[in-house]
C-alpha cells in the first residue's frame, strides 16, 4: 500500500507539472503587463515570470513544474491560480494534483447557468432545488416554492431554517436522524473548504447560535445526502412524505440538485391540491399560523 501510494503521488506530480506548463504557455506576457520581447523561444510566460507574479521563489516554482515532491500551501496555490487565470474547474484540478485536501468552493457570484434553471422548471410538478455545499438555495422551481416557502424567504439557507425555526412550522419537523445526516454532509463539504473564510464564519455562527447544532458538529460525523423518505411540513397542505433524490453537479463544485417525489398516492394528492392553489390561498394558512402562534415574536 505504501509503494502504491508513492506511485500515485508520483503520477499526480507528473500530471501537475504538465498542467502548470500548459497553463503557463497560454498566458501572453502582454496579458499581464509584461513586454513580449523579441527573444522568446516558447509561447507564454517564463517560469521566473510566473514565480514573480505569484510572489513565490523561482527555484521553488521550478521544482513544482519539474514534478518534485514538495509541500504546497493553499495560499501559494491560490496565488499561482490567479497568475495563470485558472477558472473554478481548473483551480479544483490544481488542488487535487497538488495533494491538497481543500478544494475551492463555487460561489454564488459566478451565477447559476441558465440551463440549470430550465431543467429545474421542467421537473415540475416535482419540487426541485439547487443547493450549495452549505445548503444555500441557489435556484428552485415553482413546485419547490409552493412546498417549502420557508426555505426561499429571508436568508435562503436550508440548514439555518431547520435549526432556527420552531418545530410547529419547521419544514423538516422531528426526524433527528435526518438532521444528523444533514450536519454530517455539511462537515464533508467543510473538509474541502478549510481555507475558505466564508465557510469558517458560517460554521462558527451556527455553533454560536444553536447548541443543538454545536453538539452534532462536535461529534465529527460525516455523511452523504440522505435519500429515500422524509416528512415535509406545509401548513397549507398538511405534512407530506416525500422521497428525496440528490444529484451532484461536477460543473459547480460542491453544489447539488435535490428532487422531492411524493411517496404515496395520498402525498401526490396533497401536492396536486397545493399546486392548484393560488399564491394567496397558499399563503393564508401560513399567515394565520404566525398570527396565532408567533405574533409576539414578530411584534
Amino acid at each position: 500500500m505504501v509503494a502504491e501510494s508513492r506511485t500515485v503521488r508520483k503520477v499526480r506530480r507528473t500530471e501537475l507539472a504538465a498542467f502548470l506548463r500548459t497553463r503557463r504557455a497560454r498566458i501572453m506576457p502582454e496579458d499581464v503587463g509584461l513586454p513580449s520581447g523579441p527573444r522568446r523561444r516558447t509561447p507564454g510566460l517564463r517560469r521566473e515570470e510566473v514565480a514573480q507574479l505569484a510572489g513565490v521563489g523561482v527555484t521553488w516554482y521550478t521544482w513544482l513544474e519539474q514534478g518534485r515532491d514538495i509541500n504546497v500551501s493553499v495560499q501559494v496555490l491560490d496565488a499561482i491560480a490567479r497568475t495563470l487565470a485558472l477558472d473554478a474547474v481548473e483551480r479544483a484540478h490544481l488542488y487535487r494534483l497538488a495533494d491538497v485536501p481543500t478544494v475551492p468552493s463555487w460561489h454564488v457570484e459566478e451565477g447559476v447557468p441558465e440551463e440549470l434553471q430550465v431543467i429545474l422548471d421542467h421537473l415540475y410538478p416535482l419540487p426541485a432545488v439547487l443547493l450549495s455545499g452549505r445548503y444555500d438555495v441557489l435556484a428552485h422551481n415553482e413546485a419547490y416554492a409552493a412546498l417549502c416557502p420557508g426555505f426561499i424567504r429571508g436568508e435562503r439557507n436550508v440548514i439555518r431554517k431547520v435549526f432556527f425555526t420552531e418545530e410547529c412550522c419547521n419544514p423538516y419537523p422531528g426526524q433527528p436522524e435526518h438532521v444528523c445526516r444533514m450536519v454530517g454532509f455539511l462537515r464533508s463539504g467543510y473538509a474541502k473548504n478549510l481555507h475558505d473564510p466564508e465557510w469558517v464564519a458560517f460554521i462558527d455562527d451556527m455553533c454560536a447560535r444553536s447548541a443543538r447544532f454545536a453538539a452534532l458538529w462536535a461529534r465529527n460525523d460525516v455523511a452523504s445526502p440522505l435519500g429515500r423518505y422524509r416528512m415535509v411540513r406545509n401548513v397549507a397542505s398538511g405534512d407530506m412524505e416525500v422521497v428525496m433524490t440528490s444529484m451532484s453537479l461536477p460543473s459547480m463544485s460542491g453544489s447539488w440538485v435535490q428532487i422531492l417525489t411524493p411517496a404515496q398516492d395520498s402525498d401526490w394528492e396533497k401536492l396536486n391540491r397545493l399546486l392548484a392553489m393560488s399564491p394567496d390561498e397558499r399563503a393564508r394558512p401560513w399567515q394565520e399560523h404566525f398570527d396565532r402562534y408567533h405574533a409576539e415574536a414578530t411584534a
